[in-house]
């Protein structure tokens, strides 16, 4: 689900490394001294790591300073920049949501939240969108015109409703299924678990090799800060387009917690060497300020308040 503050655009979900992600996901998961600014040439030569050219990184900055995400701040006759207030806010929640996905059983409530709208042909856009803005609060089609999540998910979904204008083209609805007695279609029908289950499995299947080199104690510096961010960038993704299905409706073997697992401890086990790989590209940019950069670790978003 995605977590948004007024004015702050976060980059749009892609797959790859998109330099606006990798950007986002940096500042969001290094402690750059309480968030204090950094030259636009340390962010250009940081984000030289990932193969980025100077150009696309310049312009990267451009566009998230443009989305609310980062503030250029004067530091003599250089410009820095630094995350905003909000942004930091939002990307505080976001890193916490992407780590904290999978980590408990979702209850089965035997609940579920329906949407049907009626919107005529001739404002097919409007449709569109409001079927786009739906999926990504979770919700899945069921019938043309009626998409459901399960749970109560009642007041996020008010909220799309409001912000799109439908009013009485559409119903908000927390329904039990009783298909089971006549032979109706199965809510599950809604969900494409066999590609879900394919992409971790997919996930599983690029990493595993990553985290035996990282045990053995076979990565460099240079390549855990790339590893770690990449694995962070790939993540992402699944805790977006996951319907977070109740643990019960699922699969015994389900790969969620093997992913979960594997994604943690790449994360986890590279944060040192990936801090001073960062500390030194930073260093000549802020001196002494870098010697206070650190990776953040998953406990420390999920046991701080």
């Amino acid at each position: 689900m995605n977590a948004r503050l007024e004015t702050v655009l976060m980059p749009r979900l892609q797959a790859g490394a998109h330099p606006q992600h990798l950007l986002a996901t940096l500042l969001g998961d290094y402690d750059f001294a309480e968030r204090s600014p950094i030259p636009s040439a340390a962010i250009v030569h940081l984000l030289a790591e990932f193969g980025i050219t100077a150009a696309s990184a310049r312009s990267t900055l451009s566009r998230l300073a443009k989305r609310g995400l980062i503030e250029p701040v004067r530091e003599g006759r250089r410009t820095s920049y630094r995350l905003t207030d909000k942004a930091g806010q939002v990307h505080d929640r976001r890193i916490r949501h992407f780590l904290a996905f999978g980590a408990a059983p979702v209850p089965d409530t035997g609940k579920w939240t329906v949407v049907a709208f009626s919107v005529p042909e001739s404002q097919r856009d409007q449709r569109r969108v409001l079927r786009v803005r739906l999926q990504e609060i979770g919700m899945a089609t069921l019938f043309d015109g009626v998409l459901i999540a399960p749970g109560d998910r009642r007041d996020v979904a008010a909220r799309v409703l409001a912000e799109l204008s439908v009013g009485t083209a559409a119903a908000l609805m927390l329904v039990t299924f009783d298909s089971a007695l006549f032979g109706g279609r199965d809510p599950l029908a809604a969900y494409d678990l066999d590609g879900l289950r394919a992409r971790y499995d997919d996930f599983i299947t690029s990493y595993t090799p990553l985290l035996e080199r990282v045990r053995a104690g076979a990565v460099g510096i240079s390549e855990a800060l790339v590893a770690r961010t990449k694995v962070m960038d790939a993540w992402r993704i699944f805790p977006d387009t996951d319907p977070a299905l109740p643990t019960v409706l699922l699969p015994p073997d389900w790969p969620l917690p093997a992913a979960r697992s594997l994604f943690l401890a790449i994360h986890d086990n590279l944060g040192s060497l990936a801090e001073i790989r960062v500390r030194n590209l930073l260093e000549k940019y802020i001196g002494a300020r870098a010697a206070e950069i650190r990776a953040y670790r998953s406990d420390q978003y999920l046991t701080d308040d």
